[in-house]
């Protein structure tokens, strides 16, 4: 009986980024390899990169230099351990990173993760492979399906891939050159692999893409669907309780989709919509699209068609060119919608993006403005979750705590609360009366019995 090989897969950044990792264990599955939680043990390492966050490339040299010790420590024990860089930084970089580094065996762009178990195989000439092509077949097409028993593993909550890609061209992103245009997956091969989710035991699916809500796909009558057709489509999943989307552009967010959050129960009352800024100068600097405007009058209109809907975002300062009074600008549309958490970064050059040639605005600037816009997010944040103490909310129920007894689960609105509980509730949906909160998370007690098969019995 041939040994199993091992694969670990570091992922970065995304949510996409997360999905596409557990698809390269899948693919590689059929040719023998296991996944591993521990690098040291794995036949194969893949780094797998995101080119979002600031200095994100020297990150991966730096990964590439600590998972070479253990390359070079397998190798003192007569074992061969291969090294992978995939996604973004592996797209944006090609052969520069075989030429910085003698560690790494292969190097595969975010479209191309698919072809994996045949370059593994032509690796056994001993040179590096690299392949960063946007290749003409789909990848989705070729890709196996998940496993069982690794969806089982994963967890009760399964990101899925339905769109990747973007066409806005915002000056500040380079996801447009790493991971290409629009493309959008069909309804049924997405409905197909939801099926095959819940039918392992996942009861909540998170719809992903770049711009996730430009999502535009063959429908079942072979025209091209909405982001609100799939979502009613998926509501009807036998297993699957909840519904959520991420990442949203504001251009793409149409009166069928806004009118989705008030009509499907199982379409959670959660939204993360990026901004940006709140100034127009800076808005038409970044080529964002929208206006300041624009962005209220959606917020408007989501909140009209589901009032409890808690809505995240994205912030950039000092994007180049921004003055205090456009700072200030952002600082007023905060504080008009009142969001449940957001990320925030001083903006940083990518290179290869028109913005990366613009002239900055000086540090000390950037990190006090930075400071000021974190201060009123968090607090906003936490008006947010201690809105919630002394209420009753739904809870389903992801996995064990830290402390013995403890389960940790999600709110509709994606807020962590941790209950004491029995791991065989695991996979339910309880009641849970909000006693207090702590620096991330609620705390809560469980009022009422699950309403939804465990986990244990799905797919049984």
């Amino acid at each position: 009986m041939t040994t199993p090989r091992k694969v670990h897969v570091k992922s970065f950044g995304c949510q996409m980024n997360v999905y596409d990792s557990h698809r390269m264990a899948d693919t590689l599955a059929p040719a023998g390899y296991v996944e591993t939680q521990q690098a040291s043990d794995a036949d194969l390492i893949i780094l797998n990169t995101c080119n979002i966050r600031e200095r994100a490339v020297d990150k991966v040299y730096s990964e590439i230099g600590r998972m070479n010790e253990l390359k070079q420590a397998a190798a003192a024990q007569g074992r061969r351990m291969l090294i992978a860089v995939a996604g973004c930084v592996a797209q944006a970089e090609g052969k520069e990173i075989v030429r910085r580094t003698n560690a790494v065996d292969l190097v595969v762009g975010s479209q191309n993760y698919h072809r994996l178990p045949n370059m593994i195989a032509r690796l056994q000439t001993g040179r590096p492979i690299v392949d960063t092509e946007f290749p003409a077949e789909d990848k989705f097409d070729v890709l196996a399906p998940p496993a069982h028993v690794a969806i089982a593993k994963r967890g009760i909550t399964s990101f899925v891939t339905v769109q990747e890609g973007c066409d806005k061209f915002c000056t500040f992103c380079v996801v447009p050159y790493t991971r290409g245009a629009e493309v959008s997956r069909p309804v049924v091969k997405i409905a197909a692999d939801v099926e095959r989710l819940a039918a392992a035991g996942v009861r909540e699916v998170t719809l992903i893409g770049q711009n996730v809500n430009a999502y535009h796909g063959e429908g079942i009558d072979g025209r091209p669907a909405t982001l609100a057709q799939l979502l009613r489509r998926l509501a009807q999943v036998p297993g699957i309780v909840r519904l959520r989307y991420t990442t949203s552009h504001p251009l793409d967010m149409d009166g069928d989709l806004i009118a989705a959050h008030g009509e499907l129960p199982a379409l959670m009352p959660s939204m993360h919509l990026p901004v940006q800024s709140g100034s127009d100068r800076i808005l038409a600097a970044m080529n964002r699209r929208h206006t300041r405007k624009h962005y209220l009058d959606t917020i408007a209109r989501l909140r009209a068609a589901r009032r409890d809907l808690a809505i995240t975002s994205d912030f950039i300062v000092s994007f180049p060119g921004e003055t205090e009074a456009d700072f200030r600008e952002t600082l007023t549309l905060v504080e008009e919608v009142g969001f449940a958490g957001a990320y925030s970064f001083a903006y940083s050059p990518r290179p290869g993006t028109p913005a990366a040639d613009m002239e900055g605005v000086p540090a000390d600037v950037s990190a006090e403005r930075l400071q000021r816009l974190q201060a009123m997010i968090t607090r906003q944040w936490r008006a947010f979750n201690s809105s919630f103490v002394g209420h009753t909310v739904e809870v389903l129920l992801e996995k064990p705590g830290r402390l013995p007894g403890q389960l940790v689960g999600k709110t509709p609105s994606l807020q962590t609360v941790q209950v004491m509980a029995q791991p065989a509730l695991i996979g339910s949906l309880v009641s849970a009366a909000i006693t207090g909160t702590g620096t991330n998370t609620l705390f809560g007690e469980i009022t009422k019995p699950a309403r939804a098969p465990i986990l244990a019995t799905a797919g049984a």
